[in-house]
């Protein structure tokens, strides 16, 4: 497996220790998409807050559609991102090595994956954030719903149903969870208002937005800087 790490300016020559965003990317995807977020880069750099990027490989070329779940023996998606990745990460590169240093964003199926994982790893990351993404696992339409075989894995599955499930836990540990969508995302728009609905009625602070726009990269370039200096406030600052 593999990931782009891009590191702050300065990373070189400093011992200060940084806050990482973990950025998955949208599905379904070849082995190397994620090469293609260096963009991503670009806007963390223009936060004007240091922190190193992760953007991990989210498929394979004969597995294009993971949803960044757990599928059995060599398809554990979610165990590779939030588990095994983090501590590569940690050992690797001077990070702040626990859940105030950690941020995970995603755009389209990223944002699902990035909700899904934030949420059932509540103790990895402070700082959750959905792209235009979605709440249940789907096929590559985007429009059927996926069976993962049975109602407890179904349930663990929903950002729907989790945030009714886990409310007390949720609400202890306080993530930020941030999430927005386009008013022309025909297919994703009404699962978003859905799920800020149901956070609104359990009282689990977070932030929603509708913004002009499809379900395009030209929207999460163009919000892509605000959103990540949001991120970045919840999370520690670099430190020596």
């Amino acid at each position: 497996m593999h990931a782009l790490v891009v590191l702050p300016a300065g990373y070189g020559t400093s011992t200060r220790r940084y806050p990482v965003v973990y950025f998955l990317h949208g599905l379904p995807a070849t082995s190397i998409s994620y090469s293609g977020l260096r963009w991503v880069a670009g806007a963390l750099a223009s936060t004007g807050k240091p922190a190193i990027l992760v953007a991990p490989q989210g498929a394979r070329d004969d597995d294009t559609d993971p949803e960044y779940l757990d599928w059995g023996e060599g398809r554990n998606w979610e165990t590779y991102v939030s588990s095994e990745l983090v501590r590569v990460i940690d050992g690797r590169f001077r990070t702040i090595a626990d859940r105030r240093g950690r941020a995970i964003i995603g755009e389209s199926a990223g944002g699902y994956g990035a909700a899904a994982i934030g949420f059932n790893h509540l103790g990895k990351y402070a700082a959750i954030e959905s792209w235009s993404g979605y709440f249940v696992p789907t096929d590559p339409t985007g429009l059927v719903t996926l069976d993962r075989g049975s109602r407890a894995a179904n349930a663990r599955a929903s950002l729907h149903k989790l945030v009714k499930t886990s409310v007390p836990e949720i609400k202890e540990r306080n993530p930020f969870f941030a999430f927005y969508v386009g008013e022309h995302d025909s297919r994703f728009l009404e699962q978003n208002v859905r799920l800020n609905t149901e956070l609104d009625q359990v009282h689990i602070a977070h932030l929603f937005e509708v913004y002009w726009g499809a379900h395009t990269t030209a929207l999460w370039e163009r919000h892509a800087v605000g959103w990540l200096r949001l991120a970045l406030a919840h999370l520690a600052p670099a430190t020596p």
